[in-house]
């Protein structure tokens, strides 16, 4: 009896389970922001008008400073090294009132958020105030929240590329009108204007111009909440200027808990009775929102606090016979005392931070608005040559070298007498006049809004240096009395 062999069984490699890629980011959502009426929107669209009036206006105005000075209001002239704000004209050895502007403005950010959370951000905030104005406009061309969204889903249709078409168009003259506005803010409007319309601008000025309009089409049309939630480093300090008596967006959860749909057989003690509350879990607040939050899972970084779903809530209880004000500005204080059934209570406006910013503002703000009344027309600098340090003259004198600068800022020219101090009998030659003599005062003049450069030279006895580096005080004085002083160093062998 044969027996049959068997064929041994090959085992097979197991089949490489291929692996799907999977991103370690979200992928973006686009946010549909519906249009809403209300207050809070009413506020948005005032604020929305004023700043851009502001914006397109003020390179416009004009400011007479007298002859051969520029004309216009607001003028950052990088060219010629001045800023021009109405009667201020700020020197670059000025740029201290700039600092101080800015040091002024945070504070005044961090007084804002500290009363009303991120109120900056939801009303005047260059990104939300092009961005409103944007998302009007796709309003207007393509029409409500639903139609959008059903548009952008479905196919292109011919309907669908001219509204596309016809929305971007408008963008990108928005945008051209936003990076030629900015560059009238540094050079002369009227004359850029015309350079413009016969193509004759220079390439510097029609390539920021171009780099203007490309970044507020993109910031404000696309971009949009991503600015504010991942650019913007605001939202990552707001919750170091908050406290619990700042007025924030809130849902009032204790009032609004637990959410459910409105049924129409149901009343609202049946309602009441099984626990719902007045919150009808009907997203209006959500979309609204032009970051795409909800406000119901409480303060989040992404929330500007411009207010728009306590519009859009405030509308659905009146449709709905409920009080408003389920979704309000309040304070984490008075959301404590009303979730555990307390009476409500007033915001505290008067804290140690509030008190500390205002002060702190007005000490700021004082001390710029002295400095720019007092400010001198004359300024002087001096920068004593290094090398050599010194030169010993044969009659047994010691002389330095320094290079003097006069800045007159005034519109009519000026002429001083410059003199040296703190050396017992110190003498001044100024290179170029009066073949070098030396003197105990030298003549000098300045052209109006000039900056005269001269180079001097100081001689001292040689029995008046007792060290290698002393004090010397050089002097400044102008024929209508005003006087400007610098401290300088002269350098000799000593003794």
């Amino acid at each position: 009896m044969s027996t049959a062999t068997e064929t041994p069984k090959v085992q097979q490699a197991p089949k490489t389970q291929k692996r799907t890629a999977q991103s370690l980011f979200q992928k973006h959502a686009k946010v549909y922001p519906k249009s809403v009426r209300g207050r809070f929107r009413q506020i948005k669209w005032a604020a929305l008008s004023l700043m851009l009036a502001i914006y397109y206006i003020l390179p416009w105005i004009r400011w007479d400073r007298g002859p051969n000075a520029p004309s216009q209001a607001v003028l950052l002239d990088i060219e010629h090294r001045r800023f021009y704000l109405f009667f201020v004209e700020l020197w670059p050895q000025q740029i201290y009132y700039l600092t101080g502007a800015l040091i002024l403005a945070a504070l005044g950010l961090f007084l804002a958020t500290s009363l009303a959370g991120r109120v900056w951000c939801g009303y005047a905030c260059p990104q939300t105030v092009w961005t409103d104005l944007f998302v009007w406009v796709e309003h207007l061309v393509e029409g409500e929240r639903g139609t959008r969204i059903r548009r952008d889903q479905g196919p292109w249709t011919l309907d669908k590329l001219w509204r596309k078409a016809a929305t971007n168009a408008i963008w990108l003259l928005i945008g051209l009108a936003t990076g030629g506005a900015w560059i009238f803010y540094f050079t002369d409007a009227p004359t850029l204007l015309g350079e413009l319309v016969r193509f004759e601008a220079s390439s510097t000025a029609v390539g920021f111009i171009g780099l203007f309009t490309g970044t507020t089409y993109l910031l404000a049309g696309f971009a949009r909440e991503q600015v504010c939630t991942y650019m913007c480093p605001w939202p990552r300090f707001q919750s170091a200027m908050i406290d619990e008596d700042s007025l924030v967006v809130t849902y009032q959860e204790w009032r609004g808990e637990g959410r459910a749909p409105l049924r129409k057989s149901q009343s609202w003690e049946e309602r009441t009775e099984s626990g719902l509350g007045d919150c009808i879990d009907c997203f209006n607040c959500v979309q609204v929102c032009p970051a795409g939050i909800d406000i119901r899972d409480g303060l989040q970084m992404q929330c500007i606090g411009c207010g728009l779903c306590v519009d859009a809530c405030d509308e659905i209880m009146v449709k709905i016979g409920r009080p408003t004000g389920l979704v309000t500005f309040d304070t984490q204080t008075n959301q404590i005392a009303l979730s555990s059934g307390g009476k409500p209570v007033a915001s505290k406006w008067l804290r140690p931070r509030v008190i500390i910013y205002s002060l702190s503002m007005l000490v700021i703000g004082g001390a710029i608005v002295a400095g720019l009344a007092l400010r001198p027309g004359l300024d002087i600098s001096v920068l004593r040559d290094r090398a050599p340090l010194y030169v010993a003259l044969a009659d047994g004198t010691v002389r330095n070298a320094y290079t003097f600068k006069i800045s007159n800022m005034t519109r009519d020219p000026r002429d001083y007498v410059l003199s040296a101090s703190g050396l017992a009998g110190a003498t001044i030659a100024v290179a170029g006049e009066g073949q070098g003599e030396q003197t105990m005062h030298q003549r000098l003049t300045a052209a109006p809004d000039m900056v005269a450069t001269y180079r001097i030279f100081v001689t001292v006895p040689r029995g008046s240096l007792r060290e290698a580096s002393q004090p010397l005080n050089l002097t400044l004085t102008s024929a209508n009395g005003e006087t400007a002083s610098y401290q300088t160093v002269f350098m000799g062998p000593g003794n």
